[in-house]
């Protein structure tokens, strides 16, 4: 009998290590290839990592909570045949061998831009920070001698995500005594002390009901509110009249199902507008590090999607300027679906550039969205109304029935200013306007 060892996978850009959630299969059960073992959470989402080979769970080398970095072995699958590792066994290993070199260059390039503007935190003595835990505490500001004063609860007493997150909160609700304010001499006033900024505590009584906020839940608190500390939140609002896209795909929608099995919904019609709007202007493609613009050269759109629990995650479809609107349609319906049912994979929510979000599902007729960090922009779409519009004719103007939406763009005015933040989505008004009625697809 030979040994595989089931090594925790690469996950997409910028992810390092991932917790385990839960065992799905206990030592001694029997595996079919690609049957899920365990399920995984990265800080973007949750996922499963099935097995490469068929055989028998023996070994398994962390447990629940546990933090694993890319690349680890995670547990070992007993296989038939020789000890001898087979053709099919050594090239999976040299690719995980080379996924494991590329992971560690992120790692260092990850470390470098933190020295870059503070001085990092670092693993002492007996205390091992993993490369998230570093990033957090640099983002939030928490100096070497306070992560090595947190209390860890991972496996050898290792500070994890949770840990420094839990610290970062109850940092940020203790009383923040400052020295009084004392004026100049030549006033002759008492010394004036600060306010303090302890937020007043919520009273719960009997009748009330205390709910647990989710795992996805605190994160996702936990990034907003970084969101609009990081950027200088502005937005720019433009109505765009999409009453040609409404009767076009009013009249192909059915035949575009018969031909393609597929739904065509506004979504991947309004994305296609937004690319063709970041082609024009390449500087709402870009992010902020340090003193420095990073241009993006790739276009990959997020797209806001409901989860089960009603939280939100962005899935992302990458190059999307480079895809037709059938491409894009299925791009779309695909991370749609398997955001529902909860199957993204972690390498579907990296990378974005930019982001659209749909409030108008939710009837909402336009919204003020938080940027996607480390993005610059994020442009909101509002529900599609028919209301009486001036349509301007060569013969005069008239009042007519028409369909029309709100665009909302928020962005970061550290990098965009007004003229930019408005062109751009003027610019997706535009192209949604001058859609061709008679568009074959």
């Amino acid at each position: 009998m030979a040994k595989f060892e089931l090594k925790l996978p690469k996950m997409g850009e910028s992810v390092a290590e991932a917790t385990i959630t839960s065992w799905l299969k206990e030592v001694g059960d029997t595996i079919e290839m690609d049957e899920p073992v365990l399920e995984i959470a990265t800080d973007k989402v949750d996922s499963e990592v099935p097995s490469e080979v068929d055989g028998v769970l023996v070994e398994r080398f962390f447990n629940v909570d546990d933090v694993v970095q890319v690349g680890q072995v995670i547990a070992i699958i007993e296989i038939e045949g020789d000890d001898n590792p087979s053709e099919d066994k050594s090239s999976v290993e040299e690719k995980m061998d080379e996924e494991q070199e590329k992971n560690v260059e992120e790692i260092t390039q990850t470390i470098s831009i933190a020295k870059e503007t503070v001085a990092p935190v670092t693993s002492s003595g007996d205390k091992f920070y993993s490369p998230l835990v570093k990033n957090i505490a640099k983002a939030e500001g928490v100096s070497q001698s306070e992560l090595d004063s947190i209390k860890g609860t991972g496996k050898d007493a290792r500070v994890t995500k949770n840990d420094i997150l839990g610290y970062i909160e109850n940092k940020g609700n203790k009383t923040q005594h400052t020295p009084p304010i004392v004026e100049s001499p030549s006033v002759q006033s008492k010394p004036v002390e600060k306010a303090k900024t302890e937020a007043s505590p919520v009273i719960a009584s009997g009748e009330d009901e205390i709910i647990e906020m989710t795992r996805m839940g605190k994160l996702i608190a936990h990034h907003m509110v970084q969101s609009v500390q990081t950027s200088a939140h502005v937005q720019s609002f433009i109505e765009a009249d999409v009453t040609k896209i409404w009767n076009w795909r009013k009249k192909v929608k059915d035949e575009f199902m018969k031909r393609e099995g597929e739904n065509l919904t506004f979504t991947p019609i309004f994305l296609e507008a937004v690319a063709k709007a970041i082609r024009d202007f390449p500087m709402m493609n870009i992010s902020i590090q340090g003193d420095s613009i990073i241009k993006k050269k790739n276009i990959n759109l997020g797209m806001a999607a409901a989860l089960p629990d009603g939280n939100l995650i962005v899935p992302v479809i990458k190059n999307a300027d480079q895809l037709n609107l059938v491409g894009m349609t299925k791009q779309v319906n695909d991370l749609a679906n398997r955001a529902r049912i909860g199957k993204l994979k972690p390498d579907d929510t990296q990378g974005g550039t930019y982001t659209v979000t749909n409030v108008g599902t939710f009837g909402s007729i336009m919204g003020t969205p938080i940027i996607n960090q480390p993005q610059v922009g994020i442009l909101a779409l509002g529900a599609i109304r028919k209301v009486p519009a001036v349509i301007e004719t060569d013969e005069g103007d008239f009042i007519g029935i028409r369909y029309k939406m709100f665009l909302s763009h928020s962005y970061d005015h550290r990098v965009v200013n007004g003229a930019l933040g408005g062109q751009f989505v003027k610019a997706v008004a535009d192209y949604l306007e001058a859609w061709d009625i008679k568009r074959e697809i």
